[in-house]
């Protein structure tokens, strides 16, 4: 597997956020799966577009991997001189050996001065105006909450689902996903955060969901839009058109003399909502003309002026 997610993607390393999800769009729809039925390559090929997205398409992974720390599987290269990250209110604190010399003054401290690493912190935050509520203390009423960050595929999003987040070396737990689950949306775990002392409650694991594009599918909301093309013979004759759901297939009744830019919708085969309620499927009809000239139809519409349809751009006339 290639290493560089940007050869993969076929952008450049200035790329904007945009151009890369462009990019991971286009080669998905046409080296996915479904579109490719038997072929491994393709099927190969899919995976290491993934992969790069899920590394590219996140701003926080990218820069991580521009600067060497992770590769493209989001795997550690190499371990860091931070010595322990806190999380709060939606901020990270990164301590390194710069930060005590900054707030220290070059002064040497030892666990005797300091009664441990967590005193250490403590007195930092204490410098920089930062709440004690991020550190174990004797009227502590709850321990700190951690944060976690995890990635999900689109279908399991709406669909639901369960699966490990890490939380630590060695340490990993199994979370429900719940159907509908939106991007950005904080799932709080009570009592899994950091441990407190005495009776006090554990603090919670804040685990932030992130989703990730899917190739044809894009949330609006409650309901979903698919844009699915159709041959001419079909928009002009009508026909049954297989179309894709987050739960499957649906045979999709095209009338005869279909337009393109038709919005079909399709009900209750969008996102679950908190209500037991479905969204809709809107499927958007996309006019695609034949890989290669066809010579019958352009001796058809030569000969056949009414088959032009006239002019469908009379109101755009000054």
């Amino acid at each position: 597997m290639r290493q560089d997610p940007y050869e993969i993607l076929g952008v450049k390393r200035d790329a904007s956020q945009k151009d890369i999800q462009n990019a991971f769009r286009k080669l998905a729809k046409k080296h996915h799966p479904d579109l490719n039925p038997g072929d491994t390559k393709a099927e190969d090929l899919f995976k290491e577009i993934s992969a790069a997205n899920e590394v590219l398409g996140d701003p926080d992974k990218r820069a991580r991997f521009d600067r060497g720390e992770i590769d493209i599987n989001g795997t550690e290269r190499a371990p860091h001189p931070q010595y322990r990250q806190y999380a709060d209110a939606g901020e990270e604190i990164y301590f390194d050996e710069a930060d005590f010399a900054r707030h220290f003054g070059g002064q040497q401290f030892g666990r005797e001065q300091f009664g441990g690493f967590e005193d250490i912190f403590a007195s930092f935050m204490s410098r920089r105006g930062g709440g004690a509520s991020q550190f174990r203390s004797q009227g502590e009423t709850k321990g700190a909450d951690a944060r976690y960050t995890m990635e999900i595929g689109f279908l399991d999003a709406v669909n639901g689902t369960s699966t490990a987040v890490s939380l630590g070396p060695g340490a990993s737990l199994d979370v429900k996903i719940p159907a509908g689950t939106q991007d950005g949306q904080i799932l709080r775990l009570r009592g899994k955060g950091a441990k407190a002392s005495g009776n006090v409650p554990n603090g919670d694991a804040l685990i932030e969901v992130r989703v990730k594009p899917h190739p044809f599918f894009v949330r609006d909301g409650d309901n979903i839009r698919i844009e699915v093309p159709v041959t001419i013979r079909e928009a002009v004759l009508g026909a049954k058109v297989k179309v894709p759901t987050p739960t499957g297939y649906v045979n999709l009744s095209l009338k005869p003399n279909t337009n393109a830019g038709t919005v079909l919708r399709v009900k209750g085969k969008g996102v679950p909502t908190a209500g037991g309620n479905y969204g809709d499927l809107l499927v958007s009809i996309r006019l695609v003309l034949p890989e290669k000239p066809d010579p019958d139809l352009a001796a058809f519409l030569e000969s056949s002026p009414k088959a032009a349809g006239g002019d469908p751009r009379k109101h755009l006339h000054l």
